[in-house]
């Protein structure tokens, strides 16, 4: 019994080298591709954030802090912050409230709700650049939606939706909302079906209408699907770039430049590298601090619920 007891131990221990060894060799390989494509770029990307690099030239001098005091006090950076934001802000709510709208329709009886779900959701899947396109074509001047306007007798509606700042960042926040709601709908409408049907029944029993319901019924057991939403689109608004860069460029007058494509600029038209990099590395640290505060708020949220 002695001797069958101190060889377990042996072969477990025997065993577990192995697996521990074998591991290892599928860990290593993927830890070494990973920094190779990621870590290094990413920290070489960093270090030249403190030069004048132009990008074309194999020659640098450090300028230590100066980009980023050139990013955080810039009247342009400055503007391409506070429309980033704006637009994060606003894309995230409407997005959402759509997109739990939408969710809540294609939930009930109707016949068509399939259908519905398929044409809800087609535009998410539609390329970005395409669909920024689409839309400024319509916004024109002479586009569809003035000659609607004007088919209808509303004249006075008309104007040109990105020939100014106000209506130009109403319009991109419009797009993205139109192309996204499918998308968050889909995440709320998986929520509300784990919702089982015998509480909402007993509720209504009890006299609960459907505002109640959603209020003291719903709302809480979708607030897994609600923080999911929120933390995609306040990521997704605060690095949007396809649709201003193709809808505006940035105009007019830079009115609509976000923190995305004021680097896109400075760094391919400009050449001014190392600020664009500089300002990448803010983009990300505003994406990271909003993001994380909102996270841990939602989580919050729902322990209390």
């Amino acid at each position: 019994m002695a001797v069958a007891n101190t060889a377990t131990p042996r072969r477990r221990s025997a065993r577990s080298h192995s697996v521990s060894r074998s591991t290892l060799i599928y860990i290593v390989p993927a830890l070494a591709f990973y920094g190779f494509v990621l870590v290094v770029p990413t920290l070489r990307g960093a270090t030249l954030a403190f030069t004048d690099w132009n990008g074309l030239s194999a020659t640098y001098n450090f300028v230590w802090f100066e980009n980023f005091a050139t990013v955080l006090t810039s009247p342009a950076s400055l503007s391409a912050i506070v429309v980033t934001l704006t637009i994060a802000f606003f894309y995230m709510v409407f997005v959402n409230l759509f997109g739990l709208l939408l969710a809540l329709g294609v939930h009930s009886k109707i016949k068509s709700r399939n259908l519905l779900r398929v044409l809800l959701f087609t535009p998410a899947v539609m390329t970005p650049v395409v669909t920024a396109y689409l839309w400024k074509y319509i916004l024109a001047p002479t586009g569809p939606l003035n000659i609607l306007l004007d088919g209808l007798g509303l004249e006075a509606l008309k104007q040109s939706w990105l020939g100014t700042p106000e209506g130009a960042l109403f319009s991109i926040i419009l797009v993205l909302v139109w192309q996204f709601s499918g998308y968050h709908m889909v995440i709320f409408l998986a929520g509300l079906q784990g919702i089982p049907d015998e509480i909402l029944e007993a509720a209504a029993v009890d006299g609960a209408g459907p505002i109640r319901k959603f209020w003291y019924i719903v709302r809480p057991l979708l607030a897994p699907a609600i923080t999911i939403n929120l933390m995609l689109s306040i990521i997704g608004g605060l690095k949007i770039f396809d649709q201003v860069w193709v809808m505006t460029g940035g105009g007019p007058g830079g009115a609509t430049h976000t923190l995305s494509t004021l680097l896109y600029r400075d760094a391919f038209q400009y050449g001014e590298f190392g600020t664009s990099i500089a300002m990448a590395i803010v983009l990300t640290a505003l994406v990271a601090l909003i993001s994380g505060v909102q996270y841990r708020s939602l989580l919050k949220q729902e322990a209390k619920n």
